[in-house]
């Protein structure tokens, strides 16, 4: 199989190769990258290609059964048929000033999965210093191998509490808004489950809602992604071990989720 990087898109000669970003494609993913760019200039991003929803529900399926699945999809395409949902992500971006829009200063290159050959191969050609880590799929042995560089990974949640999806939601369902935050942390072969760098609790508006408190946190998570891809540039990376309850979290389904709303005015 041929693995040699394939030509750049946006290329500039002033992308810092000692930084790569891993991340996946869509809005909140340009935010983290511009938010990094604009703390640390222009990036190396390989971005992957999103796995198909019929993937997804499948795995899902598998993990969790068909029922609870099929409950997770309803919720999705009942929060997009939700015309809230625009206007307060529209708020969001301007109060804390996010930029969803591609930067052309930023050289991406297109792989399939960030666990594919290709991906493999740019790391290994670009030998960065820092591999910076968002949205992706869980990365394997072999990418985390394909260079010798710490992965830092940001993670919406507080880890190890909240590992997986919708942490701050699930914070927030079960009475625990101390722990609705972000969390930067080394990455590992595990599920957010690597050592922690930075962590900082979040607060929302009244009017947020699991639509849009991943965009909150990514304004609140910005400046210590970038402070500890610094710390990693200077060889100060200072890790550490959170003692929390440690438990994967999975996507609501649309009956648990109105449930959660009716009862305890969390939506």
């Amino acid at each position: 199989m041929d693995t040699s990087p394939e030509p750049v898109q946006n290329a500039t000669s002033e992308a810092r190769h000692g930084i790569v970003v891993l991340t996946a494609q869509g809005s909140l993913s340009r935010i983290v990258v511009n938010g990094l760019t604009a703390r640390l200039g222009p990036l190396t991003v390989i971005a992957e290609e999103p796995e198909s929803r019929s993937a997804v529900i499948r795995r899902r399926m598998r993990l969790l059964g068909p029922i609870h699945a099929a409950g997770q999809v309803a919720l999705g395409f009942a929060l997009r048929l939700d015309p809230r949902r625009r206007q307060r992500l529209d708020r969001v971006l301007e109060e804390h000033a996010l930029d969803t829009s591609p930067d052309p200063l930023v050289t991406v290159l297109a792989v399939p999965s960030v666990n594919s050959d290709l991906c493999r191969a740019h790391l290994a050609k670009l030998a960065p210093a820092v591999v910076a880590v968002y949205g992706t799929r869980l990365l394997k042995r072999e990418t985390l191998a394909a260079v010798a560089a710490p992965f830092i990974n940001y993670h919406a949640g507080i880890t190890p509490k909240y590992r997986g999806q919708d942490p701050a939601y699930w914070a927030l369902a079960t009475g625990d808004a101390e722990n609705a935050g972000v969390t930067i942390h080394l990455v590992d072969e595990g599920v957010d489950t690597g050592a922690v760098l930075y962590q900082a609790s979040v607060r929302f508006a009244p009017s947020d809602t699991i639509a849009t408190y991943q965009y909150v946190q990514a304004a609140a998570a910005l400046p210590l992604f970038a402070r500890a891809i610094e710390d990693a540039l200077a060889d100060r990376l200072a890790p550490r071990t959170i003692d929390l309850p440690s438990q994967k979290w999975f996507p609501p389904t649309l009956w648990g989720y109105l449930a959660t709303g009716l009862t305890r005015g969390v939506w």
